[in-house]
Parts: structure tokens; sequence; C-alpha cells
């Protein structure tokens, strides 16, 4: 009895296992950024929204130098959202309280994908904290908007151009 209960658990623990190395086969990222201009005209300690342009994808061409296509997606997940400041060049993050970025389709709801509150560094990158939410439909179609909403610690003497550079993870199905 002894023998059989180690044995199912090496069988279970291989099966497992080899789960997760085929998932790691089917996986690779894709990376896109988007530009946001937070204007110096924002209020101090109250949240604004900032719209930016459509992001265009590129999904569908990474499916494909990836040999797969957009049916057989079935997870993405971003793994990484780093904001750095492109103008002025000089400028660090010490203005901004909190960061909350928020993504959305023409045919898909806005959930959140990234945020960080009580921001206190004197760079001119940040590493936002990103959720767990499934992105498949945001990522397979042709584009997405980027909503943020920020808070100011203090007044911007002119406007911020930040960077947001995301990488998502894609794991697809073999057939």
């Amino acid at each position: 009895m002894k023998s059989k209960f180690i044995a199912l658990t090496v069988i279970m623990s291989i099966f497992l296992t080899s789960c997760d190395a085929v998932d790691d086969l089917l996986s690779f990222s894709i990376s896109n950024e988007a530009s946001i201009k937070i204007k110096s005209s924002s209020p101090i300690n109250l949240p604004s929204e900032i719209i930016t342009p459509e992001v265009t994808t590129n999904s569908s061409a990474e499916f494909e130098n990836n040999k797969t296509k957009a049916s057989l997606v079935k997870d993405v997940k971003i793994r990484s959202l780093k904001l750095t400041i492109a103008d002025p060049s000089d400028k660090t993050f010490t203005f901004l309280k909190s960061v909350h970025l928020y993504i959305s389709t023409n045919n898909s709801d806005e959930i959140e994908l990234a945020y960080q509150d009580n921001i206190n560094v004197t760079t001119n990158t940040i590493d936002l904290i990103c959720t767990d939410k499934k992105l498949d439909q945001y990522i397979k179609a042709d584009s997405y908007k980027i909503r943020t909403q920020v808070t100011l610690k203090e007044t911007l003497t002119k406007d911020v151009t930040v960077k947001a550079n995301m990488k998502f993870r894609v794991t697809a199905d073999p057939f």
C-alpha cells in the first residue's frame, strides 16, 4: 500500500511538472508602448484622468512569429509595466503621488492593468504593480485604449510626457 502511494505521488508530480514545462514551451512575450502626457494644469491631491491615443497591437504578427494564432491563445497576463519620463529629461517622479492604468477595447469592459500608490521615488522610472487579470480579449484585439488616473503631490510647471512600457506573457494551446 505504501509503495502504491509513493508511486502515485511520483506520477502526479511528474505530470504537474510536465504541464508547467509544456506551458513554458508554448509561452512567449509581447511588448507594447504608450505615451502619457500629464498636463501642468492637473490639480494637486485630486485624481485626474488622462486618455491616451489607441494603442495598435501587433499581436497578429507576434502570434505568427511564435507559430500560433489568436484562436489558440488561452492566457495573456501583464508581467511588467514600467513608466519612464521622456520629457523633460531631467524630471523625476517626485511630483507623483499615485498612478493607476486601465485597459479597454470597443468590445470589452475597462479593467485595471497596473498601479502604484504612495510613490516616493527620486528617479525618472518606476515599476508599477501589475494586476493578475486575464487580458486575452484585449491583446487579441486590433487596438486597445489605456486610461491613466494620476494624483499629483506637487504643481507641475510644464507638461510631463511619460512612456509606459508594457510586457505581456502569452500562452497558447498547441492545436
